[in-house]
């Protein structure tokens, strides 16, 4: 009886969680350690299976360590190239400089939706409409946004969106990564 009720416990929690974010389905809500975490969970599955030599992956000049270090290992694992989108001295990002590192090479753009550091909110729409015209994917790293600005996954159309517990108030070590789920389903398990 006790494992059932803490069974629905957890899934009414990934049931708020997609409410929350207003995701399609509980099957795109995946539980992780945090933001990092998550980051490093698509890295390291989505990644391993998509990115290969001479691929290109996009992150900005503004990320935070958690979403550099994932990607500059896939790119040492894979033989990809990492590419940093510039940023002016007024702490935004220089988009004419994204689209031109973007091409039909890029395989995933990885920026911030609120730079942890200096609390520019990015126009994550505009990135991500235009990393989908090149066929690229997009993650999101929200950690700084989630707790600050309405959100909708549908509506945004990011690919996956991750952030930590702790942002909203709610416990250490527990995060989420939110992710279309036909993306979720070509990956391969994280950990066995």
């Amino acid at each position: 009886h006790l494992s059932q009720v803490a069974t629905q416990a957890y899934e009414d929690a990934r049931e708020t969680i997609r409410g929350f974010l207003g995701a399609k389905s509980i099957n795109e809500i995946i539980f992780t350690s945090g933001t990092t975490g998550g980051i490093n969970l698509v890295a390291s599955t989505w990644g391993r299976k998509f990115v290969k030599e001479g691929d290109e992956i996009l992150i900005s000049a503004m990320e935070h360590h958690s979403n550099i270090v994932p990607w500059q290992m896939l790119c040492e694992e894979s033989g990809a190239k990492l590419k940093v989108i510039p940023m002016s001295q007024d702490g935004e990002l220089i988009m004419s400089g994204f689209e031109n590192l973007l091409t039909d090479k890029t395989k995933i753009v990885a920026v911030n939706h609120i730079s942890n550091s200096l609390g520019t909110i990015n126009p994550v729409e505009e990135i991500i409409e235009k990393a989908h015209s090149k066929g690229a994917v997009v993650l999101i790293d929200g950690a700084q946004a989630v707790s600050h600005m309405p959100l909708n996954m549908v509506e945004l159309d990011a690919d996956f969106y991750v952030f930590s517990a702790h942002k909203l108030f709610g416990p250490t070590g527990a995060g989420v990564l939110y992710g279309k789920e036909d993306l979720l389903n070509a990956m391969p398990p994280y950990q066995g």
